[in-house]
């Protein structure tokens, strides 16, 4: 397939995003869960710095919705050995959060009597 530079695009393109994700899965840059893709660049960044690059590059913010994508999240926070963001918010009710859009929040994993709001969630 590689030598063949005239066959069929699409071959072509899944063989290229193939090798593509081969390297950045070597680099720990990329994993997936649940058919969702979930990356890093490695570096320390703020909130909306972070949701303005998910954006510059087609993405979101990293939301978790089952365990799996979680563990997914979870890969990279133990990886770097820093804390991840993820794109949810507190919402009118004290206490409760939601998708960053507004959305019911589905899926929670939280440590017991967390949230605290001490910024440690």
């Amino acid at each position: 397939l590689a030598g063949n530079e005239h066959g069929d695009p699409i071959h072509q393109l899944e063989y290229r995003i193939s090798r593509l994700e081969g390297v950045l899965r070597l680099n720990k840059m990329i994993t997936d869960s649940g058919g969702k893709i979930f990356a890093t660049n490695g570096k320390k960044a703020d909130f909306d710095g972070t949701v303005e690059k998910c954006k510059e590059v087609g993405g979101s913010i990293a939301t978790p919705e089952s365990p799996g994508e979680n563990d997914a999240i979870l890969y990279f926070v133990k990886y770097f050995n820093t804390y991840a963001y993820l794109g949810i918010k507190q919402s009118l009710i004290p206490g409760r959060f939601q998708l960053l859009n507004g959305a019911h929040l589905g899926y929670t994993n939280w440590y017991s009597h967390e949230p605290s709001g001490k910024g440690e969630e």
